[in-house]
């Protein structure tokens, strides 16, 4: 059992930082994807059971002169209360002042507080110990539930474990599965281990692929970074996209996967158009050989072919990023064939973790979110994960 699982929080004030940077609609403020918050609620009614109360911290947008009204998390009360069963939700409008000290103060069983946005404060993301330690005095117990923050260092995700006893801090059921997914994945790994990277630039994923070239068996390679390695590999590529500066990274990688045995799979064919828009005229070619004034905006039939077949051999599945540009239905093909053969692998017993906005929306958008292991919250953070590098919300907690 989980250290939170087996905690008991009655009579407990349990200051959760949560990750409810949620969009939204710019006219109504109405949340338009709710994913995040919802991830929270079994951590909030673990405790609220256990009859503790619980006072929420979070972000939400990029404020950068102090408060203002597009930012403000007043606006999630109402759904946040939706979402707990109808449990009233109090609200402070500051996260340290006198009303957020006041209510919390009196905060009573299974109630919920929810504070003011941490970033109207410029002390938040600076990693400040004096902001860090103002919020710690809120509560009793400190719960960390925000993958999606834990790799930056700032007041409320890494400082501020340190004004808490190790008994006194922990994460929550979100980050609990989150890490144990992620070090699944990475550090105990069933092969065959396919890593799945797609997206637009090399440059984004170059750490990820470094890192995944020591424990992967396989590495599919699809979307606009595909065009890099092919004209590395000396392909013709027409205007599909290329970092120029990035061929030979591109060159290394492959020289060093095929050093270590790693098979590196990029797609055989290409859905090609004339230009980048939903209407353009579309034909297919080899990925290697695109005509000029034409450009790669999709993988082709025998690449999901290729690529499917690598997948369902799989024992574990990483994805981070799409084969193509999906938002246009002209070019969700081969994301949609990916995601199907995740789905089908993990139903024949693969572990799969799908992390990064775009895969996440994917797999949302087709329908498969219930037909994977796991899908991350974080993007950035459980891009930095696989990269190797430490996460200074995980290491606070842990410490």
């Amino acid at each position: 059992m989980s250290k939170f699982s087996n905690f008991n929080f009655a009579g407990k004030k349990a200051l959760i930082r949560v990750d409810f940077n949620v969009p939204l609609d710019k006219a109504s403020f109405a949340i338009t994807d709710d994913t995040r918050m919802k991830a929270a609620v079994p951590t909030i009614k673990k405790i609220l059971n256990d009859g503790g109360s619980v006072i929420l911290m979070s972000h939400l947008g990029r404020p950068k002169e102090g408060p203002e009204e597009k930012s403000s998390l007043k606006h999630l009360i109402q759904h946040l209360s939706t979402l707990l069963g109808g449990t009233t939700v109090l609200f402070a409008n500051d996260c340290i002042g006198e009303q957020a000290y006041l209510t919390a103060g009196m905060l009573k069983p299974g109630e919920v507080l929810l504070l003011e946005n941490l970033r109207f404060y410029k002390e938040e993301e600076k990693g400040d110990a004096a902001f860090a330690e103002k919020l710690g005095k809120l509560g009793d117990v400190y719960i960390n539930d925000a993958f999606g923050t834990a790799h930056r260092a700032h007041a409320s995700t890494a400082v501020i474990a340190q004004f808490f006893t190790p008994e006194n801090r922990m994460f929550g059921l979100l980050m609990e599965g989150e890490v144990a997914a992620a070090e699944k994945v990475l550090l105990k790994a069933e092969k065959p281990f396919t890593a799945i990277i797609g997206g637009a630039k090399v440059s984004d994923k170059i750490l990820i692929l470094e890192n995944l070239l020591e424990r992967a068996t396989d590495i599919i390679i699809g979307g606009g970074m595909a065009y890099t390695f092919m004209k590395a590999m000396g392909g013709t590529i027409g205007k599909s996209l290329c970092e120029e500066d990035r061929l030979e990274t591109a060159k290394a990688i492959l020289e060093k996967a095929a050093a270590k045995g790693v098979n590196i799979h990029l797609p055989s064919d290409s859905i090609i158009a004339d230009a980048f828009a939903a209407d353009a005229n579309t034909s297919v070619a080899p990925s290697n050989h695109i005509p000029d004034g034409w450009m790669g905006l999709d993988i082709g039939e025998n690449a999901c072919g290729q690529f499917r077949n690598v997948l369902l051999h799989s024992k574990t599945i990483l994805w981070n990023g799409p084969m193509g540009v999906f938002e246009m239905e002209k070019f969700q093909h081969g994301t949609k064939t990916i995601a199907q053969a995740v789905a089908d692998a993990t139903g024949n017993g693969a572990f799969s973790l799908v992390g990064g906005g775009d895969s996440v929306a994917a797999v949302n958008d087709f329908g498969f979110a219930d037909k994977v292991s796991y899908i991350s919250t974080g993007g950035g953070a459980m891009l930095e994960f696989f990269e190797g590098k430490v996460l200074p919300g995980i290491a606070a907690v842990k410490n």
